[in-house]
């Protein structure tokens, strides 16, 4: 811990001998072997290593020791120092400044942000003094002026290598390495797209000039000269527009994020990829550095070359090494236009070998590690890294403390229990005692005071009891405190800002909106709004299509946008907020809308509804076709949009992470997409509901709607139920059916009715009752179970009990299989249940659904309980499977017509006494023995509707 007490007295000689060691590294570098000015060095260094001491900054004091290490190792000739190894000590000085001019409430902020810096200085440096090197007159070259480092440059060979460290132990700095290149080409990359809006500003230039700085300061470190010239030249030239010596135009910009491209390919490569990376890429490299120095030097024309980033869309950029791709270049320009000749039909196509891997191929080399490759990638998915701040994990370890100071609380309340037994112990012993001497009829003054000493016992005992629960209540207080913060804090681990999924949003708009000619504007509002890491990740990929579906379709060239009264510039604004427990993002473009009557059209072309459907479809209902997969508005496909994939990869992410997606339009004002998503993975927000006496969750975030209704607000029509809800009729099913629950009936009147759906389908899931709103922590199921129809997780209630969450997706699907089935279970009640059981069933079969209906609701209303069916299979299906009193079936039906299904009654073991009423259209005499001979009991027309012949008939046969 720092001693602040003391701490400006440490700032003082800090500067002081600071200074000194400044000036003698400043002699040394002409004159390496000086006495005077190493023996002021080691003095110096010996001096802060002993302030450092007493202030108790240990990391301070580990640095000083290895100065003072390499100050000795020069005065006894055992090393000599570089230009840059002084250049290392310089800058160690200048970390030690550093830390005596920072105020005491910002010293340890400090401290860990320059955490990386610090340690590869200290690195550096005991290698440098464990180092026995001989002593040459090697003479390093310094540049110090453009022109001369220009002249190096161009009088550079051909292919100046760009060296990885030759030393094996500097894997743990190239690792180092890549963490500090990756922070610093974030940094790069979006203050390059800062500038082009204020070329001149002071801050957006020192910072590019820190970050081109530190990524030089770490090449340097591990030897990648290659890397150091780049950053060098890209420093100065923030350093040239600093000084107003030169203007950065969007040209030089994409010059210098093509060098952040290259740093960032080098940042990502392992150490074992790079070398062959860094060699094929020579070329590459030069022309990226002379394209970068020509900035300083606007006469210079700039060669185009093409940015090296690698593209996180691609899947060859993602798998493939970069050695290779070079190798098979020639097969994937071959395989590239036989592919493009299979448009052009009259164009041969060429014949080229397979790309079987030989024993040479770099494909065949690796074949062997497949599996190896394929254990350790799972390897790596079961032990992810993630960041997590300080700040975060410093809560977390100060929760878990205080936890453990509340479970030790327990031992000594449980001690007390025990003497709390131990009195009620003696108190029995003294009742027992009571009771003897009252048997042996002892006078009044012995039995008062032994009652006296009883009745003191007890009330101590009482006492002692409600003290001891009052502590209990006051502990499970704190507990339940504690156990709330530890878990919220926990679950704020596993979030992140919005912007950290955003980093390449900016220049992906901005290199776009410059391919295709236009002013576009990125506005990001809610960047530090928190979001569940892996809802960030899986976010990335529908972001990114619909952003480039705003610049390539929405945003209009600035030549439109100026005839229609709009700025030249688009403005795509990206905004997210947590509203009602639910993570919000939407995407918005003030570009050119989307055509109503364009849409429609399309709609129609792809025969997904038919003209008078569509023309009656609400303008929500229209935007749903837009996540249709392969459905597209555009009518020209381009490598940027036009596959109608996107919108359908944003639909499904959305979905399987138990969120919705909906898309809103202006004609020619704007385009808007909305997520509504979970706020993190790791818990959900669920309604309880009770289905079959048991509790299960639905997340909120799949629910549309809550509904109550009163059962005589329930329409029946073909065996199947409804209700009507904002002018849609919406069917009902029992929940206990869909996950093959037994039947609980009810006893109120009114139906609990839960509306979910998917983007073709809305139902009204009957449950039992609803039970409140819970957050419940995701428990995935056992995966020897498989996937569990209708279920998407488990969790446990405050109870501890379990419950299962619910697939409202799968739930869908399942209800629409039901649906086809034609099995419904009916929504009823104790007492509708009861009556049922007394009604005698009649099945009636037809295809005709206004035949079926008259005749339903004519036998409903002699008070008999009619089920339907649409043709012969189904109604054979339903007879199998319940127990009817009468059949009545027409004859012309598809698949199984009336005479079929009669015979097949009659000629079952079970079903063969069931009676059965024909009823046709056909009134030809040898139609009616036709059904009489298959075994129907009576055969009547159609017209027998109008009278009692039906019913009539119904009586004879089954009875009234």
């Amino acid at each position: 811990m720092i001693n602040y007490t003391i701490l400006e007295l440490f700032r003082q000689e800090v500067e002081t001998n600071v200074n000194t060691i400044k000036q003698c590294l400043s002699v040394l570098k002409n004159q390496p072997f000086s006495e005077n000015e190493i023996d002021q060095a080691i003095q110096a260094a010996h001096s802060l290593w002993g302030t450092t001491r007493i202030v108790e900054m240990e990391a301070a004091s580990n640095l000083v020791q290895l100065m003072k290490d390499c100050f000795i190792a020069v005065q006894n000739r055992s090393i000599t120092l570089t230009t840059e190894e002084i250049d290392t000590l310089l800058h160690a000085n200048d970390l030690l400044l550093s830390v005596s001019k920072k105020a005491k409430g910002n010293l340890d902020t400090w401290m860990t942000d320059h955490a990386w810096d610090w340690n590869t200085t200290q690195k550096i440096i005991a290698n440098l003094v464990n180092t026995e090197r001989v002593i040459t007159d090697t003479k390093r070259v310094t540049i110090d002026s453009k022109e001369e480092r220009q002249q190096v440059i161009d009088n550079s060979p051909p292919a100046s290598p760009i060296e990885l460290p030759r030393m094996s132990n500097n894997s743990s700095i190239m690792d180092l390495f890549r963490l500090e290149a990756k922070a610093q080409v974030a940094i790069l990359n979006h203050e390059l797209l800062a500038i082009e809006n204020n070329p001149q500003s002071s801050q957006i230039l020192e910072t590019m000039m820190r970050a081109a700085h530190s990524i030089k300061g770490a090449a340097r470190i591990v030897n990648l000269d290659g890397v150091v010239e780049l950053t060098h030249v890209m420093e100065d030239c923030f350093v040239a527009t600093q000084a107003k010596t030169i203007t950065l135009t969007p040209d030089n910009v994409d010059v210098l994020l093509q060098g952040v491209d290259f740093l960032q390919s080098i940042s990502q490569l392992n150490d074992v990829e790079l070398p062959d990376w860094l060699e094929k890429h020579q070329a590459d490299f030069i022309n990226i550095r002379d394209n970068v120095a020509a900035i300083l030097q606007p006469d210079t024309p700039i060669t185009n070359h093409q940015s090296l980033a690698p593209s996180s869309q691609s899947p060859i950029a993602n798998h493939q090494s970069p050695v290779a791709l070079e190798k098979h270049q020639a097969d994937f320009i071959n395989i590239r236009d036989n592919v493009a000749a299979i448009l052009q039909p009259d164009t041969p196509i060429t014949n080229h070998q397979p790309l079987t891997p030989s024993s040479q191929s770099p494909i065949a080399n690796h074949q062997s590690r497949i599996a190896t490759v394929e254990v350790e990638n799972t390897a790596k998915y079961h032990n992810r890294v993630v960041d997590v701040s300080a700040d975060n994990l410093n809560r977390i370890m100060g929760l878990a403390g205080e936890s453990l100071i509340e479970a030790n609380w327990l031992q000594p309340f449980a001690d007390s229990m025990m003497s709390l037994k131990s009195r009620m112990l003696d108190i029995s012993q003294h009742l027992e005692q009571l009771q003897e001497f009252l048997d042996q009829n002892l006078n009044d003054q012995q039995r008062k005071q032994y009652l006296v000493q009883v009745r003191q016992q007890k009330q101590e005992c009482i006492d002692y009891i409600t003290d001891r629960l009052n502590e209990l209540e006051l502990y499970v207080r704190r507990t339940a405190n504690l156990s709330d913060r530890l878990y919220r804090e926990v679950i704020n681990s596993h979030m992140r800002p919005f912007e950290d999924g955003l980093q390449s949003f900016p220049r992906m708009i901005r290199d776009l909106a410059r391919k295709l000619n236009k002013q576009v504007k990125l506005e990001i509002i809610g960047k530090s709004t928190p979001v569940d890491r892996d809802i960030i990740k899986r976010l990335e990929a529908p972001l990114t299509h619909i952003l480039r579906n705003a610049v390539d379709h929405g945003i209009e060239l600035p030549e439109e946008r100026i005839s229609s009264g709009k700025s030249p510039e688009g403005t795509i604004r990206l905004e997210a907020f947590h509203r009602g427990g639910i993570l919000a993002i939407t995407i918005s473009d003030d570009g050119r809308g989307i055509n109503r009557e364009q849409l429609r059209q399309k709609v129609i072309n792809k025969n997904l509804a038919t003209a008078d459907m569509v023309s009656q479809l609400s303008d929500p209902e229209l935007m749903e076709f837009l996540f249709l997969p392969g459905f597209s508005t555009t009518k020209q496909v381009t490598e940027i949009s036009g596959r109608g994939v996107g919108l359908d990869i944003a639909r499904s992410m959305a979905q399987d992470v138990g969120g919705t997606i909906r898309a809103t339009s202006q004609p020619g004002k704007s385009t808007s997409f909305h997520f509504q998503l979970p706020l993190t993975l790791s818990v959900v927000r669920t309604l309880l509901v009770e289905i079959s006496d048991k509790p299960y969750a639905i997340p909120l975030a799949r629910i549309d709607q809550i509904v109550t209704l009163e059962r005589s607000e329930i329409t029946y029509v073909e065996n199947r139920q409804y209700f009507t809800m904002n002018s849609q009729n919406i069917g009902l099913i029992a929940a206990h059916q869909v996950l093959e629950l037994p039947e609980v009936t009810q006893q109120n009147s009114s139906v609990s009715i839960i509306v979910i759906s998917d983007q073709n389908s809305t139902y009204g899931l009957v449950v039992n009752r609803f039970l409140g709103e819970r957050d419940l922590v995701v428990r995935p199921l056992d995966p020897r179970l498989g996937k569990v129809s209708d279920i998407s997780a488990t969790a446990l209630l405050g109870d501890g009990s379990p419950v299962l969450i619910i697939d409202v997706s799968d739930m869908v699907l399942s209800m629409n299989a039901i649906l086809k089935g034609g099995s419904l279970s009916k929504v009823m009640m104790q007492a509708e249940l009861e009556s049922e059981t007394q009604y005698q069933k009649i099945l009636v079969v037809d295809d005709s659904i206004t035949v079926r209906e008259m005749e339903r609701k004519l036998l409903e209303n002699r008070g008999y309980q009619v089920d339907t069916a649409v043709n012969g299979v189904e109604g054979w299906n339903a007879v199998l499977t319940k127990e009817y009193d009468l059949v009545i079936s027409d004859i012309d039906m598809p698949r199984m017509n009336g005479i079929e299904l009669v015979k097949q009654i009659k000629n079952h073991p079970r079903l063969n006494h069931l009676p059965v009423i024909i009823i046709s259209y056909r009134d030809r005499e040898e139609d009616k023995i036709q059904g009489l001979e298959a075994g129907a009991d009576y055969y009547l027309t159609k017209s027998s509707f109008h009278d009692d012949i039906l019913i009539n008939a119904v009586i004879d046969l089954i009875g009234q």
